[in-house]
């Protein structure tokens, strides 16, 4: 078995951020619409979590943001001309839509990709799916530019295999890795593969939309080359999403042999356990956590992001911790569990919390803004090398934020054709810094 570590690619906040409500289901992203953003707190709160996490020890990595304003959308809406022109009349005539060409929602790299590690593939290959996002039009235009920063950065085919998006259709419906859950003895060995999904092909929901579709999650399972009997499908509970929890990683994380989850996550909770415990027999003991309605509502779960935190091994630590918003602590109910949690003997020892607010006011947490990807140290070094993250790389990140990033952005701001130059010119500084000018 080949030491691998879980490398934390975080999608570097875009210079476009804004609270533009796009996103229906999404109960922050709704609450905050209209609200004044601050894209440069945003990115610098972004890669102070990163710089955290560098400095525990753990493998970082970088995403960098797509860009903003995406014209190819408003081409596709018939607008032509500048780009000062479609800015205005878009603007004029179809506002939304130039929010949607606007948005910074790529900077959630959890629905970047589905990734699985050589160690589970057949063919001993790191496979990467971009995600189409198909649900939202502001997310669905995200995969042809995610796919080819994936590619930039996992070049050689004999270790990584990228694949494209899948087709653009409700029954292919994927949302990334934010209905995606390994689970595993250690991160080098062979591991199980959890897919949840909220709805069937062809099958349709009332109420707020079922992201994630089965046939999405068992098509990335064949083209990942997965074993059947190690990986699990498992239907998100219709009580979690509409509640608000959009993607799965609402409400539940897990980790190694750990599962944290509400009690309503699932929709048969011991089918998925069993299941789980069936896949991964030979392999480790699975380690259940599972959070009840009782002490915790759903409806705090969902406000206080207490899952949509990242579930980490520290160096030097015995047991797992819990990266969480600090709205997590700021909530009495979600705040008592953890110090109940991290005081008794389960597999959760302990809990940091962290200053995400600008992503949380639209709908993000610490794990939204992560893709795991499981490598090999050989993979790790055949990888591009720039996008790593050391405390001088994130110190001349910041500095270019601090001076191309607006600290104040309202939706007026959209129609302003020297905001989408901004945007380019800040976007081109960082590719520079990661070596991807390429992208460009």
């Amino acid at each position: 078995m080949s030491t691998a570590y879980e490398v934390n690619f975080d999608g570097l906040i875009g210079p476009s951020h804004n609270y533009g409500g796009m996103s229906h289901g999404n109960l922050a992203s709704s609450k905050n619409e209209g609200d004044v953003s601050n894209p440069r707190e945003a990115a610098l709160q972004g890669l102070e979590k990163m710089r955290l996490l560098h400095r525990a020890g753990l493998k970082q990595g970088i995403l960098p943001p797509l860009p903003r304003p995406n014209f190819d959308l408003l081409a596709s809406a018939g607008f032509g001309g500048s780009d000062a022109a479609m800015i205005e009349a878009a603007a004029q005539q179809a506002p939304a839509l130039l929010k949607a060409a606007y948005s910074a929602s790529a900077m959630w790299a959890a629905n970047a990709a589905t990734v699985s590690p050589s160690a589970d593939a057949a063919d001993g290959r790191l496979h990467l799916t971009s995600a189409n996002l198909s649900t939202m039009l502001h997310r669905s235009i995200e995969h042809p530019d995610t796919t080819a920063a994936l590619l930039s950065i996992f070049e050689r085919e004999d270790m990584f295999a990228v694949h494209g998006a899948l087709p653009p259709h409700a029954d292919f419906s994927d949302e990334g890795a934010a209905n995606h859950v390994r689970l595993c003895a250690e991160h080098g060995a062979p591991g199980v593969e959890l897919f949840v999904y909220g709805r069937e092909p062809g099958e349709s929901t009332v109420g707020f939309p079922a992201r994630q579709s089965l046939l999405a999650s068992q098509s990335i399972a064949r083209a990942h080359a997965l074993s059947h009997d190690r990986t699990v499908f498992a239907r998100q509970s219709t009580a979690a999403i509409d509640a608000g929890a959009f993607h799965n990683d609402v409400v539940c994380v897990g980790a190694l042999e750990t599962l944290f989850f509400h009690e309503l996550a699932f929709e048969d909770t011991d089918g998925m356990l069993e299941q789980l415990r069936r896949a991964a027999d030979g392999l480790f003991e699975l380690k259940p956590v599972m959070v009840p309605e009782a002490e915790v509502p759903i409806g705090d779960a969902i406000t206080s992001y207490l899952f949509n935190s990242q579930l980490l091994q520290m160096p030097g630590e015995d047991r797992l911790v819990l990266l969480a918003p600090l709205e997590t602590q700021e909530t009495d109910s979600t705040r008592n569990f953890c110090e109940r949690m991290v005081a008794g003997n389960g597999p959760i020892g302990r809990v940091q919390y962290v200053d995400v607010r600008q992503s949380m006011r639209n709908g993000g947490g610490p794990a939204c803004l992560r893709l795991r990807v499981v490598m090999t140290e050989v993979e790790l070094a055949s990888c591009h090398q720039d996008v790593l993250v050391s405390d001088e790389k994130i110190d001349a990140l910041q500095a270019i934020v601090s001076e191309t990033y607006r600290d104040r952005v309202v939706s007026a701001d959209l129609a302003d054709p020297a905001f989408a130059d901004e945007c380019r010119t800040a976007r081109e500084q960082l590719l520079e810094e990661l070596g991807l000018s390429s992208l460009a």
